[in-house]
């Protein structure tokens, strides 16, 4: 399989080609549906296109959201991915209010303090606060 980390220009008609072929002949299933999603979102984050990579970001994590439940690994972790995507495009105080108010919750409830996924938001969540040109030194010490 053509991975689209190291090749994204050569991988991105495959995984746009996938991605058609299973919403027109297999969109009853959920799964395989989100990893092609998904599957495209990273490529298309690894091409510098980040603002398409947010808006497939923003389905998966709705989709995820609708199916598993806000506290549900899987949800997180797109979530995470969605928050990423945000911070890419400028979209600081979404991309915090979603890691702060919404995944950071559900991570310690589910996952447990000392996840890695939960200190990966974290992190995130940091990063987000550094970077933010608008970012004030109230807001970094919350």
């Amino acid at each position: 399989a053509m991975q689209s980390s190291s090749r994204p220009e050569e991988a991105l008609p495959v995984l746009e080609a996938n991605l058609a072929l299973r919403r027109r002949y297999f969109s009853h299933e959920i799964e395989s549906m989100l990893a092609a999603q998904s599957n495209l979102a990273n490529c298309l984050g690894n091409l510098g296109q980040y603002d398409q990579a947010r808006v497939l970001n923003r389905e998966i994590y709705a989709a995820f959201v609708a199916s598993l439940g806000v506290s549900h690994e899987g949800t997180i972790r797109t979530g995470g991915n969605y928050a990423i995507t945000m911070k890419k495009v400028g979209l600081w105080n979404e991309a915090k209010s979603l890691l702060r108010d919404q995944l950071l919750p559900a991570a310690r409830q589910s996952l447990g303090s000392n996840h890695d996924m939960k200190l990966k938001l974290d992190h995130n969540l940091a990063h987000a606060l550094r970077e933010d040109p608008e970012c004030t030194r109230d807001d970094l010490l919350e």
